[in-house]
Formats: C-alpha cells, structure tokens, sequence
C-alpha cells in the first residue's frame, strides 16, 4: 500500500478513486502514566510513556485505515493526514487519533 500526505503519486496514474476512509484509535491513558507525566512537567523532560502511546496509537489508526481501504479496493492512500486530541475531563484522560485519507486505485 503506498501512502502519501500529497494528493498525487510521482510516477503513478490515478485510475480510480474509491472514497475517504478513516482510522479511529481512543486509548485510556491510566492513573500511572499520567503520574510520571505529571513528574516529567514539574521538573522538566519528555513524558516518555505519552510519548509511547502516542506513537503506538498513531500506528494502530494508521494500520486500521489501511486495512478499511483493501477492503474497498484501493492499493494507495493519498491526502493522509492525522489528527490528536485529548478527551475527557481536566487534563484528558483519553487520547484519540484519527487518521484520514483518500482511497484510490494506481498504476
């Protein structure tokens, strides 16, 4: 599967576009992450565990989008984008990522 943040592939013909499809991750950050990261903002530093889950989320919603586009058809992804937000009370307590693109067919 080629992905591509551009609306276009170098060297590829768009035969087909099959839709926008979505990759949705919402992971609950719990009591002893939020305590190192809390740590981490006081004395300065990475909040390495946030770090780590935002990338493993990241990933998951990517992989979850890729997959909803095999099912359609598609062979690439074009116009990706990514999105993060932090849901719940205070400071959120959950961490939702979102990936979007476009579904397409090349050759």
């Amino acid at each position: 599967m080629i992905i591509s943040t551009t609306s276009s592939l170098n060297g590829k013909t768009i035969k087909e576009y099959r839709g926008i499809v979505f990759g949705e991750v919402i992971n609950g950050i719990n009591f002893m992450k939020d305590f190192s990261a809390s740590i981490s903002n006081f004395v300065g530093g990475r909040a390495v565990e946030y770090e780590k889950e935002l990338v493993n989320s990241r990933a998951d919603a990517i992989n979850e989008m890729i997959e909803r586009a095999k099912k359609i058809g598609a062979n690439a992804l074009i116009g990706v984008k990514v999105d993060v937000e932090s849901l719940g009370e205070e400071n959120g307590s959950m961490l939702m990522v979102v990936a979007t693109g476009t579904a397409v067919v090349v050759e």
